[in-house]
């Protein structure tokens, strides 16, 4: 069997090639003539299965290692019988942790506290979920909108669009890109959002670029309806917008899934997948695949500091989100070709970054509710 595998699949050599020949490519270089004697394609979203890539192949088997699908012409895939997959939930923690590590960082900058204020969560799946419960831990207060969950749901709590744009201090955005009714999210971030918003709004996308109208965030930013921003994807990418860059107080070139263990996920998701699909054993021993935490302890004197001050302090020392931030702005330069190139370097050259699970924190003089947070956000706390 021959397995064709996007490069910036993580460990997807070592995975793959358990389960037959495997050839990695870089992602954007992956064609038609690459298939022609492949069984199976693994990919990342910079890889797009259309027709146009598959038509005429003898691909049985797609597996994306992403959470998101629409870089996946699925109607052609299921007409054609081939078997596909994505990565549901890989990444969602990192993203969680993404957004507290910016909000905190903003905190620091600009003093505010985050214990009382409001967040709106728009998108309740994994991401949002695991949002929720951690801004919960953090004292703020929740509210949620997810129409499709909440069609299905008995939970009352969700909240109407309006409702919960008009009532919070924060709004972040965790939906997919869907273009379909009854619940199309493409541009969904429009003009009439943000004059929905609360004036003075801290504004979050790191869900997809194309869920938001860069140009009415930029006027709502300018005309004081949004007050900052913190922005992980973009319209268009790879060539995003330095514009909307230097409008942001936060940005990053769309990582904030990128953490180790969030990729890693992906390529586990697919290789399962894949080895029931063709009926191969799971041969690959993921546990040696694994590196040691880059930062396995941490210990901080709590003594005198406020809850979110430790908070930011500790996360500072595992995630620096500020060097996503540096990095997205050099990038951004006059050359739309540049600006693109630079775009995927960015991405496929992304440190490691491990989850705040790999690191154990060392308290000393903290009450009982500063460790609370701090094992919510997921450290080993002792």
């Amino acid at each position: 069997m021959k397995i064709v595998c996007a490069e910036t699949v993580l460990l997807g050599e070592s995975a793959f090639s358990n389960a037959g020949k495997t050839v990695v490519i870089p992602d954007r270089d992956i064609m038609r003539d690459d298939l022609l004697d492949a069984d199976a394609l693994i990919i990342r979203s910079k890889t797009k299965a259309t027709e146009e890539l598959l038509r005429g192949t003898p691909v049985k088997f797609v597996g994306t290692a992403t959470a998101g699908t629409d870089h996946i012409e699925a109607d052609y895939l299921q007409r054609r019988g081939i078997y596909w997959c994505a990565s549901p939930g890989c990444n969602a923690n990192s993203v969680s942790e993404y957004l507290v590590a910016g909000l905190l960082t903003l905190r620091s900058r600009h003093g505010f506290d985050l214990e009382g204020k409001t967040i709106g969560v728009i998108g309740c799946g994994n991401v949002g979920s695991r949002v929720v419960k951690k801004c919960h831990a953090l004292g703020m207060n929740v509210l949620r909108n997810d129409p499709p969950l909440s069609a299905v749901s008995a939970d009352p709590d969700f909240q109407p669009l309006e409702n919960l744009l008009a009532e919070s201090d924060i709004v972040t955005l965790h939906v997919p890109l869907v273009k379909h009714k009854p619940w199309p999210t493409a541009r969904m971030a429009d003009y009439t959002f943000f004059e929905q918003l609360k004036p003075g709004a801290l504004f979050i996308n790191a869900a997809r670029g194309d869920i938001c109208d860069y140009d009415a965030l930029m006027d709502a930013k300018k005309g004081g309806a949004v007050s900052r921003t913190i922005l992980d994807v973009w319209s268009p990418e790879p060539a995003f917008r330095p514009d909307v860059v230097k409008l942001a107080d936060l940005a990053s070139p769309h990582i904030a899934g990128h953490s180790y263990e969030g990729k890693l996920n992906g390529t586990i998701a697919c290789y399962n997948e894949l080895c029931n699909f063709f009926e191969i054993p799971k041969t690959w021993d993921i546990a040696a695949s694994l590196p040691a935490a880059d930062v396995p302890t941490i210990g901080i004197d709590c003594r005198g500091r406020d809850d979110e001050e430790v908070l930011h302090e500790i996360i500072q020392q595992v995630y620096q989100i500020e060097e996503d931030d540096r990095l997205i702005r050099e990038a951004a330069v006059h050359s739309e070709v540049d600006r693109a190139r630079n775009f995927d370097a960015l991405r496929k050259s992304y440190r490691m970054r491990r989850e705040f699970h790999n690191t154990e924190v060392n308290l000393t003089h903290a009450a009982h509710g500063l460790r609370k947070k701090v094992a919510a956000m997921g450290f080993k706390v002792v």
